[in-house]
């Protein structure tokens, strides 16, 4: 007769699958919790990256860029007439320093008239008698004379008023242009190098949405089978748990709880042995194929996420933006607004010394009036000296001589007037030209393009603090993605092991019996059969148990998966 196994020795086997069970369970519980908490960070991060394509070509940044692109084009302008500007004030200054020598011909020219009106006093009071009428000589070319200096005197202050307010207007625009040299046309050159470097990036990331896409549902797709691999540790579990339950209750057959003849004994522990040793063979060959599978796919899912993550850091830089084109492009519109300002501040400079150049050429010209009346008058009392010197005779010869220089005098200062007036003209249409220039047609042109300007970077602002965020999370996020994605693939190395361990167990429940299983069970065994493939929650463990024992079920209802686990206990007694 088959010698039994004792009750003990099948419990022991029972409680020997504990443990691997246990590992089991807790690998895959913690492997799962790492790849939930992977995938949700790497869908956020995919879901942020595929967005920013559509961001890069929306209608701000279009708005933007074409504003960026008018400041640029402007600020070259506005360059090249700042040149132009710099060459009419060194104009203006050449030309107000011109009429200083005509301006000094001209004071000469009154102070000779004053010692010419002291030598007709003199030389008047000398020769003639008291009934003689030489008002002329004595008190009208004295009063013209002291007019004429005072006069002068006024037109050479207002002279050097202008000389010192356009030598004042040079030497700003000269430490202006030390400051900002090339600065207009070095920031139009920079804004459209970025813009270019913007627009490359806009296309790249365009071109790149595409293959972001497909890497974006191959990581889902990567997910979807990590998820269906991880499965294998819960159904791993309940088929050791069953396995666990057929052998608890085979222990208990043994133990006598039911009320079964020898040979029928040997029987089921026969048919069970068998049918347990092939659900733990089963399921161990099942769980390798799956864990290998899974591990697979978790380190395809971690290189994956690698790629899309460095592909985000190619299109749109690494730290908060610091590379991207969005970012240089603040940089550089904060650097413009400031330049731009400068600019402004320098026009209106420059149309403050247009008006005062303007004002006081007009001052002067006033002057050079009083001058020409000043210069009528004293031809008209030269001509009335000319006429008492004559009545005189040869008497008046020296006032003669007097009435002749002064003449020539007063010819002298209408040319020097109007020799410095030539110069003087030409510095009010110098100074109408570029003051037109600041004051007309390009009036606030840069107050407005600093507007553009500042619209611009608040437009780019928003998208670039979009992409700040993007990479912030990727730089923060990222790292921990692959390392969540790695560990929980190195959560499934080792569980070969285990299947070592439930194959090490399946053999020793299959040398629980030497005897080969009963093809056809008797009544009370195939009701134990099918009180165990009722507990089956898997599919395998239905084809398994259908080879061995297809003919032991009942033809009876189908049994539904959700039924309870069975108690063989019960299908004994």
């Amino acid at each position: 007769m088959t010698r039994l196994p004792a009750p003990d020795q099948i419990h022991a086997l029972a409680n020997a699958l504990t443990q691997p069970r246990q590992k089991i369970e807790t690998a895959f519980v913690s492997v799962g919790g790492r790849l939930t908490e992977g995938a949700s960070m790497l869908n956020k991060l995919i879901r942020l990256f595929e967005s920013l394509p559509n961001a890069l070509e929306g209608a701000e940044v279009d708005e933007a860029t074409a504003q960026l692109r008018a400041v640029a084009d402007k600020a070259r302008a506005l360059s090249e007439s700042f040149a132009q500007e710099k060459a009419d004030l060194a104009r203006l200054v050449e030309v107000v320093a011109g009429a200083k020598s005509p301006i000094g011909d001209l004071r000469r020219a009154v102070k000779m008239m004053g010692i010419v009106s002291i030598n007709a006093r003199v030389t008047a009071a000398g020769i003639v008698g008291d009934s003689d009428d030489f008002e002329v000589f004595t008190t009208d070319i004295a009063t013209l004379s002291s007019t004429a200096s005072q006069t002068i005197l006024e037109f050479s202050q207002v002279y050097r008023q202008l000389t010192a307010e356009v030598d004042k207007a040079a030497s700003q625009r000269a430490r202006f242009e030390q400051t900002h040299a090339h600065t207009l046309t070095a920031l139009a050159r920079s804004l459209e190098g970025t813009l270019e470097a913007l627009g490359g990036q806009r296309q790249a990331a365009a071109a790149g949405s595409a293959e972001t896409s497909r890497v974006s549902r191959q990581i889902v797709r990567r997910i979807g089978s990590a998820v269906m691999g991880l499965q294998v540790g819960d159904s791993t579990r309940q088929r050791l748990e069953h396995v666990e339950a057929a052998l608890s209750g085979l222990g208990d057959i043994l133990s006598g709880k039911a009320a079964l003849s020898e040979s029928e004994r040997a029987e089921a522990v026969a048919a069970i042995a068998a049918l347990e040793q092939a659900q733990l063979t089963g399921a161990a060959a099942d769980f390798v194929d799956e864990v290998e599978g899974a591990e697979q796919a978790l380190e395809a899912l971690a290189s994956d996420a690698g790629i899309i993550m460095e592909r985000s850091r190619d299109l749109y830089g690494s730290d908060k933006g610091s590379s991207s084109a969005m970012a240089a492009l603040n940089a550089q519109l904060r650097t413009a607004s400031a330049i731009l300002r400068d600019c402004e501040n320098e026009r209106a400079k420059l149309e403050a010394v247009a008006t005062a150049v303007h004002d006081t050429v007009g001052v002067l010209l006033g002057h050079v009036a009083a001058v020409q009346d000043i210069e009528a008058n004293m031809r008209l009392v030269s001509l009335n000296a000319a006429v008492r010197c004559a009545q005189l005779g040869p008497r008046g010869a020296s006032l003669t001589v007097i009435a002749t220089q002064l003449r020539e005098l007063t010819s002298e200062t209408v040319v020097a007037a109007e020799a410095a007036m030539t110069q003087l003209d030409q510095s009010s249409e110098l100074a109408k030209a570029f003051g037109a220039a600041a004051a007309g047609d390009n009036a606030g042109q840069i107050g407005r393009l600093e507007q553009q300007a500042n619209h611009a970077l608040s437009l780019l602002t928003a998208l670039d603090d979009r992409l700040a965020e993007a990479l912030g999370s990727l730089n923060s996020d990222g790292p921990r993605v692959i390392q969540l994605l790695q560990a929980a693939a190195s959560g499934l190395q080792g569980q070969a092991a285990l299947a070592e361990v439930v194959q090490d167990i399946a053999l020793q429940i299959a040398a629980l019996s030497d005897s080969a299983p009963p093809v056809a069970p008797g009544a009370p065994l195939a009701e134990v059969l099918e009180g165990l493939r009722k507990a089956y929650t898997m599919e395998a463990e239905r084809s398994i148990h259908a080879t061995l024992w297809a003919a032991a079920t009942p033809a009876s209802r189908p049994v539904a998966d959700a039924e309870v686990e069975f108690d063989m206990v019960d299908f004994m007694l």
